[in-house]
């Protein structure tokens, strides 16, 4: 796995934490906030997934020591949710415990449809528990985003939303761009306008323009509101937007279970291979 690295230096910061350190202060030099992933995912073993539990929460410890401007993203398939779902959301309570004792934020991301619907039970019930400390992903391409969305944001939880990169069933999920666009869209305004901090994850030039369009003409502040975008991609446009005075988080992915993560990028959507080859011209 060491040559095919070199390809994938460009999306994942490093293999180890200390190799993301620089990438991480070079972005928080900028005025950007990060978003640390220790990549990996569908764990099946009761002692991997107790030693991911203390990678994570040694993580949080880490980013503290260090003095990073960084949260940090977990998957619950990490923490054992094909193991039992009792079990993870245990894991998840330990590691919420450190993060609520350090004082920062843990967000659950989205995984495949197979665990939408237990990934936000297991982040009500964590809600309920840690509030500010946790967060959740979703997926504006999801038919049932359309409820997820207004149901969430009814109870002040902290949504990032994002198109989607799993490839998914027309049943499942919307399969063309511009009706993606549109979906993302309105789940963007609820989530501005019911919502007091949602964080808006894209690269697309159309729907950060109308963003900025949207909360001009709503007075709602540029303060109101998050853009994020993953590590390797657009660096320049986040660092103009820091500068025009918005708040802008960049999605650090590092560690050695990288290539799913790489993968997934290029090839679960056919778009992606296109996007992530257009998107590393432009600045």
């Amino acid at each position: 796995m060491k040559l095919p690295f070199v390809l994938a230096k460009r999306f994942v910061a490093g293999e180890t934490f200390d190799q993301s350190i620089p990438k991480v202060r070079h972005l928080n030099s900028h005025g950007i906030k990060v978003t640390l992933d220790l990549l990996g995912e569908n764990v099946k073993d009761r002692q991997m997934a107790d030693d991911t539990v203390e990678s994570y929460i040694q993580l949080i410890k880490n980013i503290h020591t260090a003095g990073l401007k960084s949260t940090i993203s977990i998957k619950l398939t990490m923490l054992g949710l094909d193991i039992d779902e009792s079990y993870c959301m245990n894991n998840l309570s330990k590691l919420l415990d450190c993060a609520r004792e350090h004082d920062t934020f843990v967000r659950i991301d989205m995984e495949g449809s197979d665990n939408t619907q237990i990934t936000i039970d297991l982040f009500k019930e964590a809600f309920k528990e840690y509030g500010k400390h946790v967060g959740i992903v979703i997926q504006a391409y999801l038919h049932r985003s359309k409820d997820d969305i207004p149901d969430l944001a009814s109870i002040g939880a902290d949504v990032r939303l994002c198109k989607g990169a799993y490839s998914e069933p027309e049943r499942i999920a919307l399969q063309n761009m511009p009706a993606i666009r549109e979906a993302f869209k309105e789940y963007a305004r609820i989530l501005l306008d019911k919502t007091t901090y949602p964080r808006i994850a894209t690269h697309d030039d159309e729907l950060v323009d109308w963003v900025k369009t949207y909360v001009l003409e709503q007075n709602l502040g540029k303060s109101r509101f998050e853009f994020q975008m993953l590590y390797g991609l657009r660096e320049e446009t986040m660092i103009e937007l820091t500068d025009e005075g918005y708040n802008t988080r960049v999605y650090v992915p590092y560690g050695t279970m990288w290539f799913p993560y790489f993968k997934r990028r290029l090839l679960e959507r056919k778009e992606n291979i296109f996007f992530v080859a257009s998107t590393m011209f432009k600045k």
